[in-house]
């Protein structure tokens, strides 16, 4: 009884093991699917709707058919068809409104993050009369799309446009006006947040040096505020190299357009089953800028959002 028990008994307790262990491996399992899978699902669910659009503005692009009925998924051929085409068409003047682009997005850009700081510069380090207000004010137009405005400004802009034709409409100059504006409200905020982090006591040891305010902004301020004032200037840069709706409606001459205006007339103003690879081989070599400005200064995106979030 004992030599039949003993292997008998040792292999009933290996079972038992056995069975503890699967039963160990599905709890684990259940657990970290309660836990962190279904992460790992919705994570996997967003990317696949984020990442299939671009996949297909890819295929397109390189799609030697270029036309919308022949692109798929995965194209079956490559070809730089639709990128020559982009160049040498003389109906597609690519390059004219890439010029246009940049002409509007840098100096509003520029502009709009140099006024935003001294504004942010006054809000946090000054008290006033009507602060409060205004900074509430500003939060306020937040709330508001800018299409909203859309009939007001190009009433207004009709008029000026009567007494100053370079300011009006269907001027770059007008549109740049417009993008500067609404850009105060956001960078002024992210702005007021980030100068509100930094000791006020640099400023007064400054004063005491004999600093006036302007030395203080420029020599001490600004250079310590280098991570909000790039992510402020990349927010402002690609809102107006993306923009479409203040653009369709303040540039209507084909030679004025920006890239996401002209690149919409290719689809509208023609077939748009013969233009789709032009259209997608554009979107493709605009959205390399937008990256590349995003990868340069992503060492400053976390901090400054960040630094900029706090409460002033």
């Amino acid at each position: 009884m004992t030599r039949t028990s003993g292997p008998a008994a040792a292999e009933a307790m290996n079972d038992e093991r056995k069975a503890a262990l699967a039963r160990r491996r599905r709890t684990t399992f259940s657990r970290w699917a309660a836990d962190t899978g279904w992460r790992h699902l919705v994570t996997v669910a967003i990317l696949v709707f984020a990442l299939v659009p671009i996949v297909y503005v890819v295929s397109a692009a390189f799609n030697p058919n270029g036309t919308l009925s022949a692109t798929s998924l995965l194209p079956d051929a490559f070809s730089l068809s639709s990128f020559e085409r982009l160049f040498t068409d003389g109906n597609i003047p690519f390059a004219r409104w890439f010029a246009n682009s940049m002409v509007i997005a840098i100096p509003a850009a520029f502009i709009s993050i140099f006024v935003s700081s001294l504004a942010a510069y006054a809000f946090s380090r000054f008290r006033f009369t009507g602060r409060r207000p205004m900074l509430l004010f500003l939060l306020l137009i937040q709330m508001f799309p800018s299409f909203l405005a859309v009939v007001a400004l190009y009433l207004i802009f009709g008029a000026i446009g009567d007494h100053y034709p370079v300011a009006g409409l269907n001027t770059k100059l007008g549109l740049m006006l417009v993008y500067m504006g609404g850009a105060l409200g956001v960078s002024t905020w992210l702005m007021k947040g980030f100068f509100d982090t930094i000791p006020k006591e640099l400023d007064e040891a400054a004063t005491i040096d004999g600093a006036g305010h302007a030395q203080i902004f420029f020599g001490m301020i600004l250079p310590l505020a280098a991570p909000i004032i790039a992510i402020s200037g990349i927010l402002a840069f690609v809102g107006t190299m993306n923009d479409y709706i203040l653009a369709s409606l303040f540039l209507t001459d084909r030679g004025e357009m920006t890239l996401a205006v002209g690149l919409r007339t290719l689809v509208a103003d023609n077939a748009p089953a013969s233009y789709f690879g032009v259209f997608a081989a554009g979107a493709l070599l605009t959205s390399v800028l937008t990256v590349t400005v995003f990868l340069s200064l992503q060492r400053y995106i976390v901090s400054g959002l960040t630094g900029g979030a706090v409460k002033g």
